[in-house]
């Protein structure tokens, strides 16, 4: 049973920058594409950005385009999020996802990812 645990949440002035870590057990990481997605309250869960197995392929939305990095380390099977210019409407609980692919792709679609972790609430103060 593959497990995703989020890490490094909390509460950052607008124009601070956050870490968060995903660490993913199980032996199937390196076949996994990986996913962060964030709910705020009263909304839906949105796509934040996503990752491919070897890390060669990255997508984000829009609105965090040129200030969140997505990245990986097959070798900690560790998937990563850097948040930098942190604005309040980036307030939400953010969660990690991942699903076994058959070729190196993203997705951006929460119904494509197998396993969910439990999320991690990140707040952003004006």
């Amino acid at each position: 049973q593959v497990q995703l645990v989020e890490s490094g949440g909390g509460l950052v002035q607008a124009g601070g920058s956050l870490r968060l870590s995903c660490a993913v057990s199980g032996r199937t990481f390196r076949s996994y594409a990986m996913g962060w997605f964030r709910q705020a309250p009263g909304k839906e869960r949105e796509f934040v950005a996503a990752i491919s197995w070897s890390g060669s392929i990255t997508y984000y939305t829009n609105s965090v385009k040129g200030r969140f990095t997505i990245s990986r380390d097959n070798a900690e099977n560790t998937v990563y999020l850097q948040m930098n210019s942190l604005k309040p409407e980036d307030t939400a609980v953010y969660y990690c996802a991942g699903g076994p692919m058959s070729r190196e792709v993203i997705h951006t679609t929460a119904r494509m990812y197998d396993d969910w972790g439990q999320g991690t609430q990140v707040t952003v103060s004006s």
